[in-house]
């Protein structure tokens, strides 16, 4: 885009060129020959005088479309990076499940071996063994797939930070982190700003309106300036002895296009009609994003008090439900589904509290911002 910018701006700007001609001439006649040398050199410049703005305006849309591709950049920075950060707490969460499905494991074992004593001595059926093993088993599954899981993760996160997904010693997170207070939001005017989808939009839309202008001047006659410089010679040295100058000027205009740049002016309209209208949905999307983050997070902070009371009354079931089950007043299905609910409570927990700090990567990425990007890159574009 810089460099169409660059050749936009040049077209303001008069050219010149340069030439240059040496010519030997044979001939035969009467048995005889006879040769004969001639050179020239020349200088040709030419400018287009803008007298409708038609080239001011290529060159303002050339360089607005600059600023919308550096916009579009910052876009793509923007979401590598809250997706690099989305995928990071991941791996973190899944660690989170695999040390606490260890522990359910260990727990499901231990119980299990206390049922299996308790039916040798005749105080539980077989059928409590086998719903308990069964449970110690359902551990294990979860544990090979959160460990397929993370390997997963692992290697998407390789591929996100640029390197081969077979990459040794990649640093990756241990615990889910705290999720610091809202930011300020401020103002939808600071939303428009920040966001760089919403100025690249902004870009398109004043890059189509320079395009619809260009279109209109074109319908009008162009005036030319032209200016020759030559010299010639039978030998070089005779080049500049005499000098050959003109100058011209050459208007043109269309008379009979069969409605080509008519139809061009419509064309471009319709393309600045449909980018006002994308800029306008682009800002309603951003401002509904940014509401939607905050409204998802707070729903998953109210949804994780929720699910700590309910995990401290499973716990006093269980407590419960294990006093009954030793004395033989229940029988053992009422304490399994007390262990599986509060053992899932506890993966419920460690989701939510990473759904929580997605849903605040998705805030800031709804309010946008600029990454300072290496200069190899910004290069590139």
């Amino acid at each position: 885009y810089q460099a169409s910018a660059k050749k936009e701006g040049a077209s303001l700007s008069p050219s010149l060129d340069g030439s240059g001609n040496a010519k030997e001439k044979w001939s035969y006649e009467d048995d005889s020959s006879s040769t004969a040398n001639s050179f020239s050199l020349g200088l040709a410049a030419s400018y287009e005088v803008d007298l409708w703005g038609r080239l001011r305006f290529a060159e303002e849309a050339a360089l607005l479309d600059v600023k919308a591709s550096e916009a579009d950049l910052q876009t793509a920075a923007i979401t590598v990076a809250a997706e690099i950060a989305d995928v990071w707490y991941q791996i973190a969460e899944t660690k989170q499940q695999i040390i606490l499905s260890e522990k359910q494991r260990d727990l499901n074992t231990r119980i299990l071996e206390i049922i299996s004593t308790q039916f040798k001595s005749g105080n539980a059926g077989f059928a409590d063994v086998l719903q308990q093993k069964e449970l110690v088993e359902s551990s294990n599954g979860d544990l090979i797939s959160q460990k397929v899981a993370l390997k997963i993760l692992e290697q998407q996160l390789a591929v996100l930070l640029g390197v081969l997904p077979t990459t040794k010693g990649i640093p990756t997170p241990e615990e889910l982190a705290d999720v610091p207070a809202l930011p300020e939001i401020g103002i939808p005017a600071d939303l428009l700003n920040n966001r760089p989808d919403i100025r690249s939009s902004f870009y398109n839309l004043l890059a189509a309106d320079q395009e619809v202008a260009e279109a209109i001047a074109n319908r009008f006659p162009k005036l030319s300036i032209s200016a020759d410089l030559s010299t010639e010679g039978i030998t070089a040295s005779d080049l500049f002895s005499d000098w050959f100058a003109s100058i011209a000027a050459n208007l043109v205009g269309p008379i009979i296009d069969g409605g080509y740049l008519k139809a061009e002016v419509e064309r471009t309209e319709a393309v600045a009609s449909q980018e006002f209208h994308e800029y306008g949905q682009v800002v309603l999307d951003a401002l509904k994003e940014v509401e939607s983050a905050i409204l998802y997070e707070n729903e998953q902070k109210e949804l994780l008090k929720n699910l700590h009371v309910r995990l401290e009354l499973a716990a006093l079931t269980i407590e419960r439900v294990g006093d009954q089950y030793r004395q033989g007043v229940v029988d053992y299905q009422r304490v399994l589904t007390a262990l599986l609910s509060h053992q899932d409570l506890q993966q419920t927990i460690l989701k939510t509290e990473r759904k929580v700090l997605s849903y605040r990567i998705q805030l800031y990425r709804a309010l946008g911002g600029n990454i300072e990007l290496p200069e190899t890159i910004e290069q590139s574009n």
